[in-house]
């Protein structure tokens, strides 16, 4: 059932997005009861109930309505009731026309994805104070995985005064679980479960969560969570994805032509791999449906060429296919698309949202739905992380460092009367060529032209930034490291290797008063040089930055021995040129 996917979708994204916890306490839940019913082949009824409390004007754009993501292709929603309770006790019921049914947003323009779809409630009259109370029921009748069940669940968004999950299990099917800030619990309120059935129920912590932290790594990394599976391991898991999708990576003539007319006359494996890669990239469209929502089933790979657009999992079963054609084997990789780097101990799909392609005798990894990286590099959201690799069932670990750097050039041409002309041009090579390209090969650079009225006073003294924070500038990427005093969440840190170089052009008969020292920081994980030079009416100032570290992410402990120098970096980057006409 999607549900859960939009709810860990928002907690995976959340650091990536800013967002700050605002709705935790625009509104409280006194009640959320989630009930599986689970039958042996893994189909299950749901049912869940809500209510919730509008404490602030700021939740009503958000919560007076409710929205209930499904596949029709393997679930129905067989009921659905709710109302408004206006604070003086009228209950004000959703009738059928305030029920709406849509495609998902991402599939509008995919006809192969039309089963993906939301029932959209709509609360009536709702204001600060009122509670809005719901109870769907959904019939899930086609497992993704046959025999198997799995879940995962958090509630982070929210206070929760009563939050519970119970899982009405087959006796013969044993659910594992991997819990934190739940805790195990007996049902008195339900029906108890039919013969046959065991029971299983968990009960959150409500608390007060700490605020996420810009870059933290994903709230289910650190907070509270449960995750359930009749899975043994990630080796079963990994075995039901191959058994279900396997069929579906096998190449027909249109595929086997493509393949031989994409790698020509390319000998070397590694070459003939991400041309590949690169020309599904290039021409198959991606929809951002993650697994789950979609189902698991991929569509063959000779409908996805056909229809020249898929999600993940047709992307990867597509590459597949061309790289069996190309005499490559290969197996679909299982990773998070998030910022979540640990897998809980019990298997799901649930941190599993994104498939990407590795081809074992290259030892390369192939994402050929991220459209700004070519082939041969991956986004930076997946350094890393660890796979499942569906094929074998064995974990990977995505590489954590891959060749990125740039060179940023900032000129102001400054006029007598004070505004100013401005340049820029941003230099790419390695995983941040594709930002730029416009060239076959090597590395590719864009430029912008700007002017600035009153961009300083003159005759002065006038003083002059060093740094202009420009979007993935060096500048950018330290301030955007250090923008925490402190952290008590392990966060994401990418390598980083850029230069920014800036240019002021003065105007005639211009002196500078005052000039920066050029500041240089080296230790274990910083590489960083400033100079400052004047050479007639150009002032120009250089930095470099090389950031490495052991891993994708770095711990709270980490961060408190880089502080130093990058407040000392930060410092730098604050300096003024002084100067004065005349």
């Amino acid at each position: 059932m999607m549900l859960r996917f939009v709810v860990m979708l928002c907690l995976l994204l959340w650091p990536l997005l800013g967002l700050q916890p605002a709705c935790a306490r625009d509104t409280g839940v006194e009640r959320h009861v989630r009930h599986f019913v689970v039958e042996p082949s893994g189909a299950y009824l749901l049912t869940v109930e809500q209510t919730k409390t509008i404490v602030e004007r700021t939740a009503l754009p958000e919560h007076a309505r409710y929205e209930i993501g499904y596949n029709q292709a393997l679930e129905d929603i067989i009921a659905i009731e709710a109302y408004t309770e206006k604070a003086d006790g009228r209950r004000l019921a959703v009738q059928p026309h305030q029920i709406r049914d849509q495609q998902q947003a991402a599939s509008v323009d995919a006809p192969m994805f039309r089963d993906t779809r939301l029932k959209i409630v709509m609360f009536p009259d709702v204001n600060v104070g009122d509670r809005v109370a719901v109870r769907y029921v959904v019939r899930r009748h086609t497992p993704l995985f046959p025999g198997h069940f799995e879940d995962l669940s958090s509630a982070r968004l929210q206070r929760q005064r009563d939050f519970r999950l119970v899982y009405d299990m087959p006796a013969a099917m044993v659910l594992q679980a991997d819990a934190i800030g739940f805790l195990p619990m007996t049902v008195t309120d339900l029906p108890a479960p039919a013969a046959g059935k065991r029971r299983y129920a968990w009960r959150y912590l409500d608390g007060d969560g700490a605020r996420p932290e810009t870059d933290s790594v994903s709230y289910l990394d650190y907070g509270k969570r449960l995750a359930v599976s009749t899975f043994a391991d990630y080796a079963a898991l990994a075995r039901a994805y191959q058994d279900r999708t396997a069929a579906s990576a096998l190449p027909d003539d249109t595929v086997m032509a493509l393949a031989a007319r994409v790698t020509g006359d390319v000998v070397e494996p590694r070459a003939r791999a991400i041309a590949l890669s690169d020309w599904v990239r290039r021409n198959v469209r991606y929809v951002d449906m993650h697994l789950g929502p979609g189902g698991v089933m991929p569509h063959a790979a000779a409908t996805v060429l056909a229809n020249r657009y898929g999600d993940a999992k047709d992307h990867a079963i597509l590459l597949v296919a061309l790289l069996a054609s190309a005499g490559i084997d290969s197996t679909v990789a299982l990773v998070n698309n998030g910022n979540a780097y640990r897998l809980p101990a019990a298997p799901t799909l649930g941190v599993l949202n994104h498939a990407i392609v590795y081809v074992p005798s290259l030892q390369l990894y192939l994402d050929s739905t991220a459209d700004s990286v070519a082939g041969g590099f991956l986004p930076a959201a997946l350094l890393g992380k660890p796979a499942v690799l569906t094929r074998s069932g064995e974990f990977a670990m995505l590489p954590f460092f891959q060749q990125a750097r740039s060179h940023t050039l900032t000129q102001f041409t400054i006029q007598p009367d004070g505004s100013s002309r401005l340049t820029v041009t941003r230099t790419g090579s390695g995983a941040l060529a594709e930002l730029y390209r416009d060239v076959p090969d090597g590395d590719v650079a864009i430029s912008l032209r700007g002017a600035s009225n009153g961009f300083t006073q003159l005759p002065g003294p006038a003083r002059l930034a060093t740094s202009y924070d420009l979007k993935g500038s060096l500048g950018d990427a330290v301030f955007a490291f250090a923008q925490e005093p402190e952290r008590h969440q392990d966060f994401v840190c990418p390598a980083i290797d850029a230069e920014d170089e800036l240019r002021f052009h003065l105007p005639t008969r211009s002196r500078v008063q005052a000039l920066p020292r050029a500041v240089h920081v080296d230790d274990a994980n910083f590489a960083y040089h400033s100079r400052y030079a004047r050479r007639g009416a150009l002032v120009t100032v250089q930095r470099q930055l090389k950031f490495r570290h052991t891993a994708a992410t770095c711990t709270p402990d980490d961060y408190r021995r880089m502080r130093p120098a990058l407040e000392r970096m930060v410092r730098d980057l604050r300096s003024q040129v002084v100067f004065k006409r005349g």
